[in-house]
């Protein structure tokens, strides 16, 4: 009866198909549609241009570490730009102290941050990169501020460069 059951048990199991990475696997083949960008250099002209972060960050969408960027507590009065292509992207008023460790703004500049999903760390999360270059960024959450736009655009400062008013 024993050998019978198992028998039943394996034929069941081995029945079922698993589809559990299907959906992941389908939206990120979606994503590899190529866009093309007003400003597009090969990975050698990007790696020759960019500092060894900047690249790492930039093209190739890692994280910084957390409390790094000499861009955290920067108060001055000015525009974030992207340290790619001069793109502006953030300006310093909509800047705030999110307490997570980089640089956080609540909202961009329009038309110069563009959006797409990230499913790499097993969940969809907004991601942001530069409407000019696809440089990444970093990504948006809705856990801001709650008196403006209610969004965390939590942004690499390795990403950005700084130009004062």
């Amino acid at each position: 009866m024993g050998k019978k059951l198992l028998l039943v048990a394996i034929i069941i199991l081995s029945g079922c198909k698993g589809v559990s990475q299907e959906d992941n696997k389908s939206a990120k083949d979606e994503k590899k549609e190529e866009v093309a960008y007003a400003i597009t250099k090969t990975e050698a002209e990007w790696k020759a241009e960019l500092t060894d972060m900047e690249y790492y960050v930039l093209r190739k969408a890692a994280t910084e570490n957390a409390f790094t960027s000499d861009l955290l507590d920067n108060k001055e009065v000015g525009t974030y730009i992207c340290a790619a292509c001069e793109t502006p992207l953030f300006r310093s008023e909509y800047k705030f102290d999110s307490g997570t460790g980089w640089p956080s703004f609540d909202r961009e500049i329009e038309g110069n941050v563009a959006y797409d999903v990230d499913y790499k760390i097993g969940y969809p999360r907004t991601e942001e990169h530069c409407a000019t270059c696809g440089g990444h960024l970093g990504h948006v959450f809705n856990d801001g501020p709650q008196n403006t736009t209610g969004k965390r655009h939590c942004i690499n400062g390795v990403a950005l460069d700084f130009i004062p008013d």
